[in-house]
């Protein structure tokens, strides 16, 4: 019986050992609970503001000047680059599991970050009522790509040409990698 349980506890187990594709249903289902339920601290932690648009619209003030660079302007990871490519990928704020935070959970996060996701720690940086003021805002997130694509972003085709072109001057070699195109939305 006793090797029954190992046996159990070793598949268990090596179900994360797999390559590519990041985690499995499992493994993300696991990390939400834990997450929820022991990492992050301030479950009981009530938001002392008002949940008004006053405090929404501050919090955005802060959002746009703190977190854009991962989250986009909108909270979606809307015109982030490397969103998708970071390990765990940058959260869409409003999806279920970032929703499912209470408002203390949320402002913990801000303070004190997430390692090793990348998320960083706020604490010292924003004071308190900034910190509760963004979560007004993820509260109230506007739809994905109604405010477009942060500006550090934003590059034209000619931009990007006169780049490759001041690279090539300087007498660095030319990049072996296939030509790359850009499909922004302006």
């Amino acid at each position: 019986m006793r090797s029954a349980g190992f046996v159990l506890l070793a598949l268990v187990a090596l179900q994360g050992c797999k390559t590519g594709g990041g985690p499995g249903k499992f493994e993300s289902a696991v990390a939400k609970q834990v997450k929820q339920k022991i990492t992050v601290g301030g479950k009981d932690w009530k938001n002392p503001l008002e949940p008004n648009d006053e405090n929404a619209q501050i919090g955005s003030e802060h959002f746009q000047h703190h977190c854009m660079v991962c989250h986009g302007l909108d909270g979606h990871a809307t015109g982030v680059p490397f969103a998708s490519k970071m390990d765990p990928p940058v959260s869409d704020l409003s999806s279920k599991s970032v929703q499912d935070y209470t408002d203390g959970q949320l402002k913990w996060i801000i303070q004190n970050g997430i390692s090793p996701s990348g998320m960083p720690a706020w604490e010292g940086i924003l004071d308190d009522n900034e910190m509760w003021q963004i979560v007004a805002y993820i509260r109230h997130l506007p739809p994905q790509g109604s405010l477009g694509i942060p500006a550090v972003y934003q590059e034209s085709e000619a931009e990007h040409e006169q780049a490759e072109g001041k690279t090539k001057a300087k007498g660095k070699p030319k990049s072996r990698a296939r030509k790359h195109t850009h499909t922004h939305t302006h």
